[in-house]
């Protein structure tokens, strides 16, 4: 075996460490201000909430921003329930399902100074399509009028989808067919209301005003992202939008996973996004356990695959590949089997919809054993593929460049001339979602935005997610199949009325999809938040993830 693959083998003992660190920390003291100091090694991306999606900026617009409804910021399995947000209540559904009818709070102002109306909501459920935002096609096609838009973004008016009633301060919006997971849909930052004027384009590095206890000051991708307090915050609901504790945030960027986890120990940050690398989990599990949180995570990395280029728009590579990751390697290269387990399917343990099925190990059954070279090698041979050149785009952390590097040793061994290229995580994602970037196969993550199967298998895998061109396409294989897509719509129709039902008809989704292999799943991760001694009242939702609103510093 190349080095690489036992790199971390003395990393796997980290975790009996961290799985001994606290599960919570002490609420005892929740002193209001100071400040909070973050850190990531780079920025991700545009802070346009209806375009941006990925936890690391989603985390940061939870505090910003606020939609009709959200989910309760709440540190426990409570964190999954939507609770009325900017609305009053949640509303009943109906007209059969099809309609809800959401009355506004009063008093509610955006951080300059203006005041939401029902004008705010109609227009930015408006922006979302005039922008193309990249759950348009997946989340919010069933409004009424959502066709013309996705036709002809820039003529967007939701036409008898979103009506304002500005009288009665309320907003209904219509759907052409019951939709069980609506609620949570529009619980998600794509669906957050911003001022009417905000223009329908990418803003980029230009702050949006919100109406949630922060508002972002200023952002350099460069450098960091700064939030001071939203002066025309007033609490309205303490589980949908509680007060902040500290005064301002800072989102410094830059720094490697090395020295952030050196800076929070000397007290010099308070957070880190990214995961400590593998040769300190010991190291803090040890000898800073107070201050070490770990959390199992509905989520999964993953290796999307092009299906629409070479060599992998031939299906038996792409199983070739599935079936020689050693995935019990990507684990300790990830930490160990205290922070991971591998995975070959697409939905994760303890997630509804979930049927243990691994149809790419040594001995095909419920769970990945082992790999089969002989196999793949097998595959590759009747794919007619070998001797292709294949380039794997990685996110330049520890993790991903070390998977990346694996992945290269993996393709190489398969008979193809692989290479790696990792850039930077402000750059990767919307990188390999473009099909004009060419991108053959890259090392991803997916976290849910909300505890259904579909957010999984629709959002990532359906014909409605891929958009040719486009930094918005999370339907990185482009994957489009009529027969998956069928069977979607069977399981979306069933889930209407009672989403158990469903579950049954996603677990043959999820069959069909990893039997198709348009990605390799690799492993299921769990979250390690290292935090400074100062730090007090650390909240982790299973929904949200560390709530900033809700830690406090001595």
């Amino acid at each position: 075996m190349p080095s690489l693959r036992l790199r971390a083998l003395s990393a796997a003992l980290a975790g009996t460490a961290l799985a001994c660190a606290l599960a919570a920390s002490p609420a005892s003291a929740q002193e209001r201000g100071g400040s909070l100091r973050l850190l990531a090694r780079a920025a991700a991306g545009t802070i346009d909430p209806q375009i941006n999606y990925t936890l690391q900026y989603w985390q940061l617009f939870y505090i910003t921003y606020d939609g009709l409804v959200t989910f309760r910021k709440a540190g426990d399995k409570t964190g999954f329930e939507v609770v009325p947000d900017l609305a009053e209540a949640l509303p009943t559904p109906e007209n059969d399902g099809k309609s809800y009818t959401f009355k506004l709070r009063k008093g509610i102002k955006f951080s300059n100074g203006q005041e939401l109306t029902t004008d705010d909501v109609v227009a930015s459920f408006q922006r979302i399509f005039k922008i193309s935002g990249p759950t348009a096609g997946t989340f919010y096609n069933g409004i009424v009028g959502a066709d013309k838009c996705i036709a002809s973004p820039a003529d967007c008016t939701l036409d008898g989808g979103v009506v304002a009633d500005k009288a009665a301060g309320t907003v209904t919006i219509n759907l052409t067919a019951p939709d069980g997971e609506f609620l949570q849909k529009i619980a998600v930052p794509h669906a957050y209301i911003m001022p009417a004027s905000t223009p329908a384009t990418d803003q980029g590095t230009t702050p949006i005003p919100g109406t949630g206890p922060y508002a972002i000051q200023s952002y350099d991708p460069n450098a960091a992202i700064k939030f001071v307090r939203n002066p025309n915050f007033k609490e309205w609901s303490a589980e949908a939008q509680p007060d902040g504790l500290v005064d301002d945030i800072s989102y410094d960027f830059g720094l490697t996973e090395e020295a952030a986890v050196t800076a929070i120990q000397n007290g010099d940050a308070d957070w880190m996004f990214d995961q400590p690398p593998p040769d300190r989990l010991s190291e803090i599990g040890t000898q800073y356990a107070n201050q070490v949180f770990l959390h199992p995570l509905t989520a999964m990395w993953y290796a999307p695959m092009n299906t629409n280029l070479a060599p992998f728009d031939n299906i038996k590579a792409r199983q070739a590949v599935n079936f020689a990751i050693d995935r019990n390697a990507i684990v300790k290269l990830f930490g160990g089997a205290n922070l991971a387990q591998p995975a070959c399917q697409i939905l994760p343990p303890d997630f509804p919809g979930h049927v243990p099925y691994c149809p790419y190990t040594l001995n095909p059954g419920t769970t990945w054993s082992a790999p089969d070279m002989e196999k793949a090698k097998a595959l590759v041979a009747e794919s007619g593929t070998a001797g292709q050149e294949v380039k794997i785009i990685a996110e330049d952390t520890v993790v991903s460049r070390a998977i990346g590097v694996y992945l290269q040793d993996i393709l190489s061994e398969l008979g193809y001339k692989a290479s790696v290229q990792p850039i930077s995580q402000n750059l990767q994602f919307t990188y390999i979602q473009n099909t004009n970037n060419k991108v053959q196969i890259s090392i991803s993550q997916w976290f849910q935005d909300y505890p259904s199967p579909s957010n999984f298998l629709n959002v990532l895998f359906s014909c409605a997610s891929f958009h040719p061109g486009s930094d918005a396409s999370v339907n990185i294989a482009g994957f489009c199949d009529k027969a998956v897509d069928a069977k979607m719509a069977e399981a979306f129709a069933a889930g209407v009325k009672d989403p158990k039902a469903a579950l049954p008809i996603w677990s043959e989704v999820d069959k069909m999809v990893t039997d198709a292999a348009p990605a390799a799943v690799l492993f299921t991760p769990k979250r390690v938040d290292f935090v400074s001694s100062r730090v007090q009242n650390f909240t982790f939702s299973p929904q949200f993830y560390a709530i900033f609103s809700k830690i406090a510093v001595q």
